[in-house]
C-alpha cells in the first residue's frame, strides 16, 4: 500500500500545516525532492487586491527545488526535516528596491518536526480515527536579506505546535482537520505570530493517493501594506513586519512507479484570498523514494 507516503507539502505556495495525518512504520524511510515554479503579477496590499506588482517589476517568479525526508522511530512516533533552495525574479528585471537585485536566491529555511500519534481508535465496520500532536522548529539557514520585495524568506525563527485528527472510511477516503499555533522570532523584526488551519480531503488505493487541501493563515499582528503605519515604520524595510494572511488550495497527486519503493508526485496551488500577500499560483513535480 502507498499509505504514509504522501505527498509532502514540499509543494505548497507557503509555510503551513506540512504535516500529515499517516504514521510511517518503525524503521520506514521516505525521502522525497520536488521543483516548483510559482509566478504572481498582483497581490493584495492590505486587504485590496492590487492590479499589478510593485515597482513596476511584472510577473514575479520563484523555482523551488525542495528535499525532504520523513523517518519513523517507532510506529507512532517520528520526524520530518524539509529544506528548501529558492530562485525569485521579476521578468521586468527591475532591481529590488532594498536588495538591490532583480534576482534572489538561496538556501531558505529548514524545518524539523516530530510527530506523535496520541489516539487511535478502529471501528467494527473498518473505519478509523486518529489523534495526534507534532512540535517543530523552522530556522534560517541561507544567510538571506529577510528585507525587500523579492526576499526569499522572512528571516524567522519559528516554534510550531500542531494538533490533527483524522477519519477514514473502510473504501479509503479519508478527511483531515488540522489546527496549529507558529511563535515566531527574529532579532531584526517584529515578526507576527500566527494560527494556522487545513482542512483536507483524500482518497488512496494501491495506483494512486490524491488529495484536496484547503490552508489558511492567519497573523494575529502587524501592518498593513500601504498605510501610514506601514510607511512611518519604514516602509519596504519592514514588509516583515505585515500582517500576513492568506487561503490557498492545494490538489496534489502521487503514483507509485516501482515497487512501492519509488514513485511520482505532482501538485497545484493557488492562493484565493490574502492579506499583505501575493495572489500566487504553483506547479510542482516530485520523484520519492520509500524504504523499509
Amino acid at each position: 500500500m502507498i499509505l504514509l507516503l504522501l505527498l509532502v507539502s514540499v509543494s505548497s505556495l507557503s509555510a503551513q500545516t506540512i504535516l500529515n495525518g499517516f504514521f510511517p512504520k518503525q524503521n520506514d524511510l521516505t525521502i522525497a525532492s520536488s521543483y516548483s515554479f510559482k509566478s504572481y503579477d498582483n497581490f493584495y496590499m492590505g486587504e485590496s487586491l492590487s492590479q499589478a506588482n510593485p515597482a513596476n517589476m511584472g510577473t514575479i517568479s520563484s523555482s523551488i527545488l525542495s528535499l525532504y525526508g520523513e523517518y519513523g522511530f517507532l510506529d507512532w512516533l517520528s520526524t520530518t526535516v524539509t529544506v528548501p533552495y529558492v530562485s525569485v525574479r521579476n521578468e521586468n528585471e527591475i532591481a529590488d528596491p532594498i536588495l538591490g537585485s532583480s534576482e534572489i536566491e538561496g538556501v531558505q529555511d529548514l524545518s524539523l518536526f516530530f510527530k506523535a500519534k496520541v489516539l487511535e481508535k478502529e471501528f467494527d465496520n473498518a473505519a478509523k480515527l486518529s489523534l495526534g500532536g507534532a512540535t517543530g522548529i523552522t530556522l534560517p539557514i541561507g544567510g538571506y536579506e529577510e528585507a525587500g520585495i523579492l526576499s526569499i524568506g522572512s528571516g524567522a525563527t519559528a516554534y510550531d505546535g500542531c494538533g490533527f485528527v483524522q477519519f477514514s472510511t473502510p473504501s479509503n477516503l479519508f478527511i483531515e482537520l488540522q489546527a496549529a499555533y507558529s511563535l515566531r522570532s527574529s532579532s531584526d523584526f517584529d515578526i507576527p505570530n500566527a494560527m494556522l488551519y487545513s482542512a483536507k480531503l483524500g482518497y488512496y488505493n494501491k495506483w494512486f493517493y490524491a488529495h484536496a487541501k484547503v490552508g489558511v493563515q492567519n497573523s494575529l499582528s502587524g501592518l498593513d501594506i500601504g498605510t501610514q503605519e506601514f510607511i512611518d515604520a519604514g516602509g519596504a524595510n519592514v514588509l516583515s513586519e505585515t500582517e500576513v494572511d492568506y487561503t490557498n488550495l492545494n490538489l496534489d497527486l502521487y503514483v507509485p512507479v516501482y515497487k512501492n519503493n519509488f514513485g511520482i508526485s505532482t501538485g497545484y496551488a493557488v492562493n484565493m484570498d490574502g492579506r499583505n500577500y501575493d495572489r500566487a499560483s504553483s506547479f510542482s513535480l516530485g520523484l520519492v523514494y520509500k524504504t523499509n
